[in-house]
């Protein structure tokens, strides 16, 4: 039975792929409007776990539920995204040659049958709307460029603008300032921020100094399973994680 008022609510989540388990007995709870920072290193399970929140890997064992009364277990990729739980995955992927403006059209929430896209559902959205949501991932000003000319770090942004765009109650994001410059990564911390103001937000990254300017609740991942949890300061100093993630 998850947590009373969760968001989100993994319970003895167990993954094995041909002998490996790369999710062992995984339990992790996010409060409504939480934002989680995960970290680990390579092979610990963290895209395993964003596979299982999202439906692209059923677990062997294990309760996984959202918003306290979906069973995340028995649904499908497409159910689960139409709950709310949007995924940002770590290589950008937005309609390059369409205007930035365009691109929020493409992914607004609302009809996506072939009918609405003939009859022009689409255009419909308001303009101001649009710059709502590129106001605040700082790309306002570029509302008519060509996505493809955008740098890496504004893709990145933009695709986070295309899936607040489609009003999610939970957002994954995953590695957002890989490859990014210093600024457009100071930058995403403020972004993140401000979006985990209104939605509940689980970030994967290796950048620990970036997670700390998150200034949330960290969770480490080990071998499938939580290794240490709270302030991302107590986490970096357990012994630990030094051991298995940070290097002494």
């Amino acid at each position: 039975m998850s947590e009373p008022n969760s968001v989100l609510y993994l319970d003895g989540v167990t993954v094995s792929f041909d002998g490996f388990r790369a999710l062992n007995a995984l339990s992790l709870y996010l409060e409504p409007g939480e934002m989680r920072a995960i970290i680990g290193p390579n092979g610990a399970g963290k895209t395993t776990m964003m596979d299982v929140i999202t439906g692209k890997t059923k677990p062997d064992m294990g309760e996984v539920m959202f918003a306290d009364t979906h069973d995340l277990t028995e649904l499908d990729e497409t159910q689960i995204a139409e709950l709310g739980i949007g995924r940002k995955f770590q290589k950008p992927t937005v309609f390059e040659s369409h205007t930035v403006a365009d691109n929020i059209r493409l992914a607004l929430a609302g009809e996506r049958t072939a009918w609405s896209a003939l009859f022009g559902a689409r255009e419909q959205i308001a303009d101001a709307d649009i710059d709502v949501i590129l106001d605040r991932v700082r790309l306002l000003r570029l509302r008519e460029s060509i996505a493809g000319d955008l740098s890496h770090g504004q893709k990145q942004w933009l695709e986070i603008a295309m899936l607040l765009a489609q009003d999610p109650k939970l957002l994954l994001v995953d590695e957002p300032v890989a490859g990014m410059t210093d600024s457009e990564t100071e930058d995403t911390a403020s972004l993140l921020r401000d979006i985990a103001q209104t939605h509940s937000v689980v970030v994967v990254e290796h950048d620990v100094a970036f997670v700390r300017a998150l200034d949330v609740k960290g969770t480490c991942l080990h071998e499938g399973a939580v290794l240490a949890e709270g302030s991302i300061d107590a986490v970096s100093s357990d012994d630990r994680v030094i051991e298995v993630y940070l290097g002494r």
